[in-house]
């Protein structure tokens, strides 16, 4: 029985410790994004508080006639850090002691705590959304302000960005080790001893580094460049700009890329897809590019990238041209 529970042991342990940093770190973040506010807006919630650009969006909140936002009207920042504690203690706690039914226990306590804080974090979201002020100086005939539970929505014109901080990451780190422990107790020979090991290390590995940021797929035909607006149709010059906060942009050509970020600048990484459509999305710094007015991109980029040296010289040896480097598709991009 004991040398069954060995991994998830090591799991429940894991997943204690990790929602250790739930405590000081953000756990969501919305972020909103405009004309008039090229660098963006963001309030990010804590166990313990609101902070951010608070105030801003506060003065915004009251043209259109939302509450404003103060930690102190939410009860919800006096018990979650204790909340998060107690699953601190608990987890090491059960861990220590080792039995299936205090593991099972544990697990399904916290699962139900994430399917009340998700419904709780809607209803507060809802809430402040639609009960407006009746004589707010912006009124819309049946518009409502409710930001996305996770994801991106329009809200008039401003972009409203909803997604997980880094503390709710850890928090669903932690729910996957949680998940493979149970697995593991359920059925503790359901992977060959060498493959759980290996499955164990890498599922800790990840996460610990939920919060990576990546590139996201583009539906084709569905999704709109963020900066002219054209559906996204031609693969071979689809693009994102990844900011370090997570948030992703997509392009139908380079040229729309590089015409955003110079209105709307962050730090992040560009991804671009293969001119050939072999690989998608590719880190601009590894791409090889050709610009020529035969590639007819559609908004006049005219910027291929390429995965390879012999698939740029392939192209150019059909068309005419010239190679670039990722800044000098920048440069040339800004003229």
């Amino acid at each position: 029985m004991k040398d069954s529970l060995k991994w998830p042991r090591v799991l429940v342990t894991t997943a204690a410790v990790i929602l250790i940093g739930a405590l000081f770190l953000p756990i969501w973040k919305i972020e909103l994004s405009a004309p008039q506010y090229p660098e963006g807006l963001a309030l990010k919630i804590y166990a313990n508080k609101l902070a951010g650009n608070v105030d801003v969006i506060n003065g915004l909140n009251h043209y259109i006639g939302m509450k404003t936002l103060h930690t102190d009207d939410f009860i919800e920042f006096k018990i979650l850090p204790y909340i998060i504690g107690s699953f601190v203690v608990l987890g090491l706690l059960v861990a220590f002691f080792n039995k299936k039914k205090l593991y099972y226990a544990y697990i399904a306590t916290f699962i139900l705590f994430g399917i009340v804080s998700m419904i709780d974090f809607y209803r507060w979201n809802y809430n402040y959304g639609h009960n407006l002020d009746p004589n707010a100086a912006i009124r819309v005939p049946g518009m409502a302000y409710q930001p996305p539970l996770i994801g991106y929505k329009q809200l008039l014109n401003f972009g409203a960005y909803s997604i997980p901080e880094k503390g709710g990451w850890m928090f669903i780190g932690a729910g996957v080790l949680l998940l493979v422990a149970y697995l593991l107790i359920l059925k503790p020979k359901w992977l060959p001893l060498q493959k759980r090991k290996f499955a164990v290390a890498f599922l800790i590995i990840f996460s610990l580094q939920a919060c990576s940021t990546g590139p996201q797929p583009i539906k084709y035909g569905s999704d709109a460049c963020d900066n002219c607006k054209m559906t996204i149709m031609d693969k071979r010059f689809a693009n994102e700009w990844v900011t370090d906060k997570g948030k992703v942009y997509r392009f139908d050509d380079v040229h729309c890329q590089v015409a955003f970020r110079k209105t709307n600048p962050s730090n992040g990484t560009a991804y671009i897809n293969d001119y050939s459509g072999s690989k998608e999305l590719v880190p601009a710094t590894e791409k090889f590019f050709v610009y020529s007015h035969e590639l007819k991109s559609p908004m006049g980029g005219n910027v291929a990238a390429f995965n390879s040296p012999a698939a740029m010289e392939k192209v150019l040896t059909e068309q005419s041209g010239k190679k670039l480097s990722w800044s000098e598709v920048q440069q040339e991009m800004n003229n």
